[in-house]
């Protein structure tokens, strides 16, 4: 009985923990939240289909509408902290909630971002 309650927990544990795997494939951004308000994504990118793109060997893509920008992404050694960098300074993200469908990431500069996983 021992065993079974103790392999139930580590299961649960590990169905929560933040792996790169996890992060690997096309997510779209659903939902952003600056400074307490919520931003307009249309208005602000001139298109709903923003995406980030997360692939091994830790590439990046950004997608806004047509456009694509490269980078590099790395995920902290605690999980619990991704950094995108596609520019010219490298953006620290903490992981607010990741699952198989949603990813929520927030950081000081650009608020807390909502992502769906996208099923290509």
């Amino acid at each position: 009985m021992k065993k079974i309650i103790l392999l139930l927990l580590f299961a649960g544990f590990s169905a929560n923990a933040q792996t790169p795997a996890e992060l690997l494939g096309k997510w779209q951004l659903v939902n952003w939240v600056q400074h307490g308000k919520e931003k307009d994504i249309i208005s602000y990118f001139k298109t709903d289909q923003i995406y980030q793109v997360l692939l091994d060997g830790n590439e990046f893509q950004s997608l806004i509408g047509s456009e694509v920008h490269k980078g590099k992404w790395k995920l902290s050694k605690n999980n619990t902290e991704l950094t995108i960098n596609s520019g010219i300074i490298p953006v620290k993200f903490k992981i607010e909630h990741l699952d198989a469908e949603k990813r929520v990431i927030s950081s000081d500069i650009m608020g807390t971002l909502t992502y769906k996983k996208v099923k290509e």
